[in-house]
């Protein structure tokens, strides 16, 4: 059994480093001269730009089994993560298994066997795992009217010194578009920010620790957990709708929280902006929603990404509506050797969420060839109902929360399919 692993960041390379543990044979496919995936800001496909650190501390985002250097900061740099990486592979022989500057562009399933073509040969494998990334395909949405300045995503974003002296417009308030915004500050003429919804904003640090490091014991009910964060933070950041954000129409942790207090320490200081949505575009004016408008070099879109595996036909991946339905965000119903990793988002996963799934995928493939009878049972499971992964919140209903999970429900129901697999 031989399996093609698609993708040598981040997932691919815990794809690689279980299928080896377990015994299994592999054979990697990477688009970019090395490893690294996102995090490597020289990738052909990555969309990194160079003021971009992790939003999670390193402790509660590395591999469990290869921790970061105490001489690594709390909030590494891409830089950091690229040589984390790059050590990852090295401590583990993976790069033998990968053929990098190799592009696929085409799986298909045969019978339960996969033809996988990459760079113009088609080779044949016992199953597939797909972990190409969820952070490349630049999500751009469409605007009433024309814009006579530029437009462009923050996926083509580099540096804040494209901005000089230049009216900058950011579209939309997550973690890039704000770390964008205090980029850009201190570059552009001015800098204002169009959001269509409120927000919940963490600090990177509390009490003096990274926020993601504290309350890591047995996890508080939803409620417990929403009113206590909520009050604590306030205490932190304050009202953001006192500077000019919305009120956020759901309670924390129910969509994808802004990491970034310094958002709201420029906005304190008047160095940026918050606008309502925008309703059209007139040249260099933009008109908003709320009745008012103002004039532009620039607009960029921090629209997010939308899933994106174009070398495989959608129906091998049921998708419904804006992401894949797989169970446990693995695994597909009709093709029990097809596998998505790194198809998750949730607060405090880290790259450890990723590698227990690829350790799940492991242990099933070892039980198809040596325990069929509780791959079987796994299988009854994969082709059944969904499991709740919500940990009791009510997440938002909008497309990038298709994938949304719960950090410790999901972690609980994986680990606990490795046991069962295991026996």
């Amino acid at each position: 059994m031989t399996i093609a692993i698609i993708g040598a960041g981040p997932s691919g390379l815990a794809a690689a480093r279980n299928l080896d543990r377990h015994g299994i044979d592999w054979v990697g496919f990477e688009l970019a001269d090395g490893v690294g995936g996102l995090w490597d800001i020289d990738g052909p496909r990555s969309t990194m730009y160079e003021s971009a650190h992790l939003i999670s501390s390193r402790t509660t985002t590395e591999f469990t089994e290869f921790p970061m250097g105490d001489d690594v900061a709390d909030y590494p740099s891409h830089r950091d993560l690229k040589r984390y990486f790059d050590a990852f592979a090295d401590r583990f022989d993976l790069r033998k298994g990968f053929r990098f500057g190799t592009e696929v562009t085409r799986v298909e399933p045969v019978g339960d066997a996969w033809d996988v073509t990459a760079n113009g040969t088609t080779e044949r494998f016992e199953g597939v795992i797909l972990a190409n990334g969820t952070l490349s395909e630049p999500n751009v949405p469409t605007f009433a009217g024309e814009f006579a300045g530029e437009v462009m995503h923050t996926s083509a974003y580099n540096s804040a010194r494209h901005f000089t002296d230049r009216r900058v417009l950011i579209v939309g308030a997550g973690n890039s578009g704000c770390d964008i915004a205090v980029d850009a500050v201190h570059h552009a003429a001015s800098v204002d920010l169009s959001v269509r919804r409120g927000y919940h904003f963490v600090p990177k640090y509390v009490f003096g620790k990274p926020a993601d490091t504290l309350n890591q014991g047995k996890p508080l009910p939803a409620r417990v957990k929403q009113a206590v964060d909520s009050r604590v933070l306030k205490l932190f950041t304050g009202d953001p709708v006192r500077l000019g954000f919305p009120k956020p129409d759901h309670k924390i942790y129910e969509s994808h929280p802004i990491v970034n207090s310094l958002i709201l320490h420029h906005l304190g200081h008047g160095d940026l902006r918050v606008m309502a949505d925008v309703e059209r575009f007139d040249g260099h004016t933009v008109h908003f929603r709320d009745g008012s408008s103002s004039d532009y070099d620039v607009v960029v879109l921090a629209t997010g990404y939308q899933l994106h595996y174009p070398f495989i036909d959608p129906e091998h991946l049921a998708w419904a509506g804006a992401a894949p339905d797989l169970y446990l965000n693995i695994f597909a119903n009709q093709h029990p050797t097809l596998f998505v990793l790194g198809m998750l988002e949730a607060s405090g996963i880290g790259w450890q969420g990723r590698y227990e799934q690829a350790e799940l995928v492991a242990r099933y493939l070892v039980a198809r060839q040596d325990f069929p009878d509780l791959a079987r049972d796994f299988e009854t499971k994969v082709r059944g109902p969904r499991p709740d992964l919500s940990g009791g919140y009510h997440y938002l209903g909008i497309d990038r929360m298709s994938y949304y999970v719960n950090k410790d429900a999901y972690r609980s129901l994986v680990r606990r399919s490795i046991e069962e697999l295991s026996r």
